[in-house]
């Protein structure tokens, strides 16, 4: 009873007001949704032909090892067509790159661990460890480059070390890489998993751990507190390949292994200085606000300010793993930003789109970046007490059962079959092959272990309405003044993406006045501006004539390691614009400026997810610095749940038909139907 009186009670922050709180009816848990067949087909297992440096656990006594084909294609007469990467050679029965990655084998490794400590079955176990070993005769044993790791193998086994086209490093066991740091993740979890059931695996796993940290130590983290400059920006040079996201898919591993080895040792105490070394410099690729880029979010690379993705965006995982494993707390600001503060936003406007560039230029969705941002609102609402990231991977999740813009299911839960992809235009990849399938499985086996949310997902199939940012290019409105459309060689920048290929290009006097659509609300403008490396701009903004003041810009600083000089980068208007504007307008008055393109945001946005018969779910998030009282947007009693810009609960109150609710500054709101 004492549980369900705090339940019940108003919750108080500061500035807030008592209110009743209303808990959702909960159902029973739907049935379990992780399914390994169709990984199961893509595993098979071969015996290697003898490498210099490649050796594996009992190969002498046992020379078959597990491995995991890349992609699969359906096949004309029903079933799946197996696949390499790269053109197949008849004439010698290898792929150009080949059949079988150490990419996929350790992250199927791991799919097959987490299932088989959810559910104690024989046989995920045991193809875990087969592939556990497959990993481990792919990584290089002595030498220069000892730990390291092959990336792919051919049909009979033999290493392909330089494929076509070549990876870098060039050979792939030759430095860092992501399939290292993979590796490692695997390694690390391998250990956790059979520490108790079979030591003497275990134990090798450990050796191998340890080698894989060594590559870590010599080749990455020699480089630990120094710092490198991307264009005017200082960034760590400690990070696997300048990438957070592959020194978070090492930290996941690491801390995995940290955890479960409390032994005070040198190879326990060497992955903790690791875990923590690289959790620090993940955790300083944090950037912006609520209301600027990119919205508290973890960039992904150090050497772009202006790239972010959706594939391998465990990064806030990775931080509440290492916050837990080493019993720091310090580690979870950064992941918390990026939960509470950037995921509502991006699940608003588009879902997990594949790349931002800043502006939405690959909008292409995949396994690989929905399960990302899964794991990692389940991982730090956990290890936060957010309970509002539970809700946001509820909406997350409900991608793989309809709610994305083809409305089909990307998962079976019959079949474990993952499509590949879903393109732009709603049109579904239909192949299933190793990257989808295992971020599938990952997906389910994290919704088997958080029912509620798993329930939550499995109603919510359809995308009933949205609300969000858009974008228009910035050469699109009516030019004047000298100003001109600048069309560039190439969109790619090595750092970041022009949109549409142009620029308008605006001098001092130059002028540009769009046309804006009709708006459910006050509005934010971002204007997207090529900043150079020194200098000043100054642009003044009106919106229907109205005043909404001026961006001024100086030049973002040295270019450092990133690709080209300047930055291209969303600056956001000091005002916002009214609902009711109709045209936007610019003028230049210092400095020439290249505007790319304009994001346009409602101040408080929406997305609705439903399905027929099933309670309806809205989620509202806003941008604004203090609290906003909006329409619910049901036409039905419903539960409202504030949280701010952490996700605490700020409170939970019923809302009457046609009701309003009320959004935190920065934060974000759930109003769900009942029945």
């Amino acid at each position: 009873m004492k549980a369900l009186a705090l339940l019940l009670a108003p919750v108080l922050v500061a500035g807030a007001v008592a209110t009743t709180s209303v808990e959702p009816a909960q159902a029973a848990p739907p049935p379990q949704l992780a399914n390994l067949a169709h990984l199961d087909e893509l595993a098979t297992s071969l015996v290697p032909p003898a490498a210099a440096g490649h050796t594996t656990y009992r190969l002498a006594q046992e020379p078959s090892i597990g491995v995991l084909w890349t992609y699969a294609e359906p096949a004309a007469g029903g079933g799946w067509r197996l696949v390499g990467g790269g053109p197949y050679d008849p004439a010698t029965g290898t792929w150009s790159q080949g059949a079988y990655n150490s990419d996929d084998i350790a992250r199927a490794s791991v799919a097959y661990l987490r299932y088989w400590r959810q559910h104690h079955d024989a046989h995920s176990g045991q193809a875990a460890r087969e592939l556990l070993r497959g990993l481990t005769f792919m990584q290089t044993t002595t030498g220069p480059n000892r730990g390291n790791v092959v990336l792919w193998m051919q049909p009979d086994g033999t290493l392909n070390p330089s494929p076509t086209p070549v990876e870098l490093p060039d050979p792939s066991d030759s430095g860092a890489s992501y399939w290292l740091a993979r590796s490692a993740w695997a390694l690390g979890e391998g250990y956790a998993a059979f520490r108790t059931t079979d030591p003497a695996f275990a134990g090798f796993l450990r050796g191998r751990l340890d080698l894989a940290l060594g590559a870590l130590e010599r080749q990455v983290l020699t480089r630990y507190g120094q710092w490198q400059v991307a264009d005017g920006v200082r960034v760590p040079a400690w990070l696997v390949v300048d990438g957070s996201d592959a020194s978070a898919e090492a930290v996941l591993g690491l801390a995995a292994f940290v955890a479960a080895d409390r032994r005070d040792d040198a190879v326990h105490r060497r992955a903790a200085t690791a875990t923590r070394q690289l959790a620090e410099g993940v955790a300083a690729m944090a950037a912006g606000s609520t209301r600027q880029w990119p919205y508290g979010a973890i960039l992904p690379w150090a050497q772009s300010r202006s790239d972010w993705h959706a594939w391998a965006s465990q990064q806030p995982a990775a931080l509440a793993a290492a916050a837990t494993a080493l019993h720091d707390p310090s580690l979870l600001p950064a992941a918390v930003g990026d939960m509470a503060g950037f995921t509502p936003k991006q699940l608003i406007d588009d879902g997990a789109d594949n790349a931002l560039l800043p502006t939405r230029i690959d909008t292409s969705q995949i396994a690989y970046g929905v399960d990302s941002r899964l794991e990692s609102l389940l991982s730090v609402g956990a290890a936060a007490g957010a309970p509002g990231l539970r809700d946001l991977a509820a909406v997350d999740a409900a991608w793989f059962f309809g709610a994305n813009r083809a409305g089909q299911a990307m998962y079976d839960p019959a079949t474990g079959v993952t499509f590949d992809g879903l393109a732009p235009d709603g049109g579904i990849n239909r192949n299933s092959g190793a990257e989808s399938t295992i971020h599938g499985v990952l997906a389910m086996v994290a919704l088997d272990g958080a029912p509620a949310v798993k329930a939550r997902a499995l109603r919510l199939t359809q995308v009933l309405a949205r609300d969000g940012g858009f974008q228009f290019e910035g050469e699109s409105g009516v030019l004047g003044g000298g100003a001109t459309a600048t069309t560039v060689a190439s969109p790619w920048t090595g750092e970041s993406q022009v949109s549409g290929g142009a620029y308008a290009t605006l001098p001092v006097g130059g002028t540009v006045q769009w046309a804006l659509p009709a708006g459910s609300g006050e509005r934010t403008v971002e204007p997207v501006l090529d900043l150079p490396v020194s200098g000043r701009q100054t642009l003044r903004w009106r919106a229907d004539g109205d005043w909404l003041g001026r961006t001024s810009t100086r030049g973002v600083g040295a270019q450092g390691i990133t690709a080209a000089p300047g930055a291209l980068l969303p600056v956001p208007l000091p005002r916002t614009v009214g609902a009711g504007a109709t045209t936007l307008s610019v003028t230049a008055t210092t400095g020439t400026s290249s505007l790319d393109a304009l994001v346009v945001s409602p101040v408080v946005s929406s997305l609705t997810l439903g399905a027929a018969g099933t309670p309806v779910l809205r989620l509202l998030r806003s941008s604004a610095s203090a609290p906003r009282t909006v329409p619910s947007g049901l036409a039905v009693a419903a539960v409202a749940t504030a949280y701010d810009s952490r996700g605490a609960l700020v409170s939970r109150t019923g809302v009457a038909a046609g009701g309003s609710v009320t959004v935190a500054p920065g934060g974000f709101t759930t109003v769900e139907s009942q029945g």
